[in-house]
C-alpha cells in the first residue's frame, strides 16, 4: 500500500500527508483517542506504512507539534516585523501565538480540558515547543542574554503560553494586561536588575484594585 499511497522517494510528502491526517484525527476524535490505527486511517495509509515514518505515537506527536509550531512562528515573524519596540513585539508575539492556536482546530484540540495534560507534558519535555519562544527571542534587542539565560526565558514564555491556553483569562483584555504587566517586564530585564514594572504595579498594587 505504501508504494501506491505515495511514490517511492517522496518521504517528505508522505510525512506531511500523515501529519495532515493526524490533524484531522485530533479534531474529530481528540488527541488522546487518536491512536496510530486511527491516524493511519485518516492519512489513508496502512498501520505498517505509518510506522515506517514514525516509530511511536509520541514520536508522531513531536513531529506534529514541530510542524505546526514552525508554521506558527513563520506567520508571526511576518506579522510582527513592522513592530520595532521589543516589549510591544514580545507582547504581540505571546498574544498572537495564543490566538493562532485557539483559531486552529488541530492545535486547540490539545488544550481541551481532557487533553491539557498532554500539552503540558509536551511543553516540559520537548525542545520543539520551545521554538515558539526561541525562534522569536533571537530577534529581541536585549543585552541580557547569556545562552543559559536565553534558554530559561524561552522556556518561561512557553509556560506562559501553555498556561493561558490551558486556563484562559476572563477576557482577552485581561490576558493582554497580564502579559504586559507580569511577563514582558521580567523577560526584558537584564540579569541582576530589578524589573521595570509599570507604575500601577509598584507597592504591590494591581491595576483596577484599590488597597484597603
Amino acid at each position: 500500500m505504501a508504494a501506491s499511497w505515495v511514490r517511492e522517494g517522496k518521504a517528505d510528502l508522505a510525512v506531511q500527508k500523515i501529519l495532515d491526517g493526524a490533524a484531522r484525527a485530533f479534531v474529530d476524535l481528540g488527541v488522546s483517542q487518536a491512536g496510530m490505527n486511527e491516524i493511519a486511517r485518516y492519512a489513508g495509509c496502512s498501520r505498517g506504512t505509518l510506522y515506517r515514518y514514525f516509530g511511536s505515537r509520541h514520536e508522531l506527536h513531536l513531529a506534529f507539534v514541530s510542524d505546526r509550531a514552525m508554521r506558527l512562528v513563520a506567520e508571526l515573524q511576518v506579522e510582527l516585523q513592522a513592530i520595532e519596540d521589543p516589549s510591544e513585539q514580545l507582547t504581540a508575539y505571546i498574544l498572537g501565538a495564543i490566538r493562532k492556536v485557539r483559531e486552529n482546530p488541530s492545535m486547540s484540540a490539545w488544550f481541551e480540558p481532557a487533553e491539557s495534560g498532554i500539552a503540558a507534558r509536551m511543553s516540559r519535555g520537548s525542545e520543539v515547543i520551545a521554538s515558539l519562544a526561541g525562534a522569536f527571542e533571537s530577534n529581541i534587542e536585549s543585552q541580557a542574554a547569556s545562552l543559559a539565560a536565553s534558554g530559561m526565558r524561552a522556556r518561561w514564555v512557553v509556560r506562559v503560553i501553555v498556561s493561558l491556553l490551558t486556563m484562559p483569562g476572563e477576557s482577552e483584555e485581561e490576558e493582554r494586561l497580564a502579559v504586559e504587566h507580569f511577563v514582558v517586564p521580567l523577560f526584558m530585564t537584564r540579569p541582576g536588575r530589578e524589573p521595570a514594572f509599570p507604575g500601577a504595579l509598584r507597592g504591590n498594587r494591581l491595576p483596577g484594585f484599590r488597597s484597603r
